[in-house]
């Protein structure tokens, strides 16, 4: 099993009690040369791993993923060393990587499902990619067994949420603010009736992400979703030198 399904699989049944927990990295930062480490690490602690690419105009994320894909970038890391990198460790958690479409395109679709593959990577989420726009992705990604992850938000209509929702594979990322990431002023109150609607328009688990950053986040969050998306909060703790795995443990119920 790997792809769509390992991912999948991995969230509905999660090591621990309560919902997956899937943490996001930037490839390469803080040090591009502990970051295999760093994903050995989540491997033990996390059901699924989202590594960011990272990129120059990361237009869905706050100052903390802006800072540190920048970093990234300055020290050479790129689309083609990361899966070099992924190609040279075997674990069994599965991978997502979260690029904007301008690397992924350069690249080429047909030879990034391969390499893709050969890296151990299980699927892919694409923010600025619109459903309308990316068939041609979806198709590629789909024939090679990996995911194709879709974001839906509090302000995409309902009938847009269903038409998204058919599009998703592995599973269905709930964004859970309007915004970017990374901002701190708590889950809004009416993030739980949105994740009701949402789980309702797909049979897919449902993974929300933005703005978790503590176990009461998490303890809100599990009724209504299979895993939570913890990025910031994570990049913040690793920058301050604390345990990603204490951190990220710190977060189950």
């Amino acid at each position: 099993m790997f792809g769509s399904e390992l991912i999948e699989d991995r969230v509905t049944n999660p090591k621990q009690k309560g919902p997956a927990i899937v943490p996001f990295i930037t490839a390469g930062y803080p040090n591009k040369n502990d970051f295999l480490n760093l994903v050995q690490a989540l491997a033990d602690c996390s059901d699924v791993i989202e590594i960011g690419v990272p990129f120059s105009d990361p237009m869905a994320d706050g100052v903390t993923i802006q800072r540190s894909s920048h970093a990234a970038i300055e020290s050479g890391v790129r689309l083609r060393w990361i899966l070099n990198q992924l190609n040279t460790i075997n674990i069994d958690t599965p991978i997502i990587l979260m690029s904007y479409l301008n690397p992924l395109f350069v690249y080429g679709y047909a030879q990034l499902a391969q390499d893709s593959i050969d890296a151990g990577v299980d699927g892919f989420i694409v923010p600025d990619l619109p459903i309308e726009e990316g068939e041609e992705l979806r198709e590629t990604m789909k024939l090679a067994g990996l995911a194709m992850i879709q974001l839906v938000t509090p302000a995409t209509p309902e009938d847009r949420i269903r038409k998204i929702a058919e599009k998703s594979s592995g599973f269905l990322y709930a964004v859970t603010m309007k915004g970017v990431t990374g901002e701190s002023g708590g889950l809004p109150k009416e993030v739980t009736s949105y994740l009701k609607i949402v789980k309702s328009h797909t049979t897919i688990p449902v993974c929300a992400g933005f703005g978790v950053r503590s176990s009461n986040d998490v303890a809100l969050l599990e009724p209504f979703v299979d895993g939570v998306i913890v990025g910031s909060a994570l990049v913040e703790a690793i920058e301050d030198q604390a345990s990603p795995i204490d951190f990220l443990n710190s977060l189950r119920l």
